[in-house]
């Protein structure tokens, strides 16, 4: 059986298309192939990555029958210091994604996000309501205080 009931449009454009020589029918044709490129455009995932404020990323979410957008901020550091993030957490927000890397001059590496407990050789991050916490174990490569590392956080928001 076939379930003809798709969320998930993909962000197609064809690549050519025949346009009428009568005006009336050209109008009509200019119009649908406006709105599909629009379409196209608005359905992609944006690449914005900026610090000091959120951008939107251009995802949906249907975790429930409403949709649910997602926002993204970076976050630049250069010591393992908590983070204030800004980010007005209610009982909406939900973090999708978060990640990052640090370098201690010569090599970069990745932080372990989701936990307050310590690994062995890493540095981890948890979020709370208010900060980016990091975790820092002792045998953890140590990071460059000029060069630091980058973190990458996405939320669902009803924006």
């Amino acid at each position: 059986m076939m379930n003809n009931n798709f969320v998930n449009e993909s962000p197609f454009l064809r690549t050519s298309r025949l346009f009428p020589k009568d005006l009336d029918q050209l109008a009509v044709e200019i119009t649908r192939s406006y709105i599909d490129i629009a379409n196209a455009v608005n359905f992609r995932i944006i690449s914005i990555f900026a610090v000091n404020a959120p951008s939107i990323t251009g995802e949906a979410w249907y975790l429930t029958n409403q949709r649910q957008n997602t926002l993204r901020q970076i976050f630049v550091f250069t010591s393992t210091a908590p983070i204030t993030h800004n980010i007005k957490v209610n009982s909406l927000t939900q973090f999708v994604r978060a990640f990052g890397t640090y370098t201690d001059g010569t090599n970069s590496y990745g932080l372990i996000y989701g936990t307050n407990v310590s690994f062995n050789g890493q540095i981890s991050f948890y979020i709370t309501a208010t900060q980016i916490v990091f975790v820092v174990n002792g045998a953890a490569p140590a990071m460059s205080s000029t060069l630091g590392g980058i973190i990458d956080l996405e939320w669902l928001t009803q924006v």
